[in-house]
């Protein structure tokens, strides 16, 4: 299987190129947020579960939210691989999902990380909020994902870098050539 796990910060395109990764190469696409509203949506027992967190203003933990990406898995049997966006976001969470995956014969292939300088997210986030009108693309919202992300998120980088599977990607140009990079990246780890 072919799993991909992709990295940035807000605003570094990772919602774009995952869609082309996913149409370029077959690829599942696994969304901890849309599994998780799936999940509470269903009232499943994880469901249920993870609305006892959220109810009580928590974070659903770790090992909860692994149990939903695997019961997701499982029912990709034949899937050519996944695209995990928005998962992991910590070490611990990294340490996790590689267990689940080595429990299914599998492992994350590559991490592709998504690398645009502050100024230019800054300046994406706040054009995407006047386009779409998200509350939540103003200078101090954005401004507090981007240290939330620098301090809790940009650490799996270096984690990934051990395992041998980072490779950064410039993330400034037209959509078409940023993919192109990242295709040719897919194929060289692919047939490597």
């Amino acid at each position: 299987m072919l799993n991909i796990v992709i990295f940035g910060a807000p605003g570094s395109g990772k919602g774009t190129q995952s869609e082309l990764i996913i149409k370029e190469f077959g690829l599942d696409h696994i969304s901890t947020g849309d599994v998780l509203r799936a999940e509470l949506k269903a009232e499943s027992e994880l469901g249920k579960i993870a609305n006892d967190y959220i109810t009580k203003g928590q974070l659903v933990p770790d090992e909860l939210i692994i149990d939903m990406l695997a019961k997701v898995l499982d029912s990709k049997k034949v899937s050519k691989g996944v695209i995990f966006d928005g998962f992991p976001r910590t070490i611990p969470q990294a340490e996790a999902l590689k267990k689940m995956l080595n429990e299914r014969g599998t492992d994350v292939t590559l991490m592709i990380n998504l690398h645009v300088d502050e100024e230019e997210l800054i300046n994406r986030l706040l054009e995407r909020g006047k386009r779409s009108g998200r509350s939540d693309d103003n200078i101090d919202t954005i401004k507090s994902r981007l240290e939330v992300y620098h301090s809790q998120t940009a650490p799996l980088a270096e984690y990934y870098i051990k395992e041998g599977k980072h490779h950064a990607i410039e993330g400034v140009g037209t959509i078409e050539d940023i993919f192109g990079l990242i295709k040719e990246q897919i194929n060289a780890t692919i047939n490597g």
